[in-house]
């Protein structure tokens, strides 16, 4: 698999991500459902807690990508949902640490929603990977 980063503008790769993923000579792509701070048994977890929800959510999202035999070097695409994008920033370094250990800066989407589907969850990861 090749990618190629495509940034017509460079502002963004200050923040962590690229403008676009070109991807190809990719022979499996791997769309990740929604993931947020839930316990293996289906329990949410870290009630009130961004940066915790955040990192559980990031690795909810490893577990999925390591069961297709991928990582998140793999991520060509992330969504991010959040009840709270003043308290997000605060705390998307995270995310972004996670990411950039990987060596990756996917296309990222941001968006403030009013809940998710579990109440007290205040993120939710998705995802697009190939390999």
């Amino acid at each position: 698999m090749e990618r190629s980063a495509v940034n017509p503008v460079s502002w963004s790769v200050d923040m962590g991500f690229n403008q676009g993923e070109l991807v190809s000579g990719h022979s499996r792509t791997l769309f990740v459902s929604g993931q947020t701070s839930m316990s293996k048994e289906g329990r949410p977890e870290h009630e009130g807690d961004m940066a915790a929800q955040l990192a559980l959510s990031i690795d909810n999202v490893e577990a999925v990508l390591a069961g297709a035999g991928m990582s998140l070097s793999n991520l060509v695409r992330l969504n991010v949902y959040t009840t709270d994008v003043d308290l997000l920033f605060r705390h998307y370094g995270v995310l972004a640490g996670r990411l950039g250990a990987a060596g990756v800066a996917p296309a990222t989407t941001m968006l403030g929603v009013t809940r998710l589907a579990v109440p007290g969850q205040l993120v939710e990861l998705e995802g697009t990977a190939v390999s």
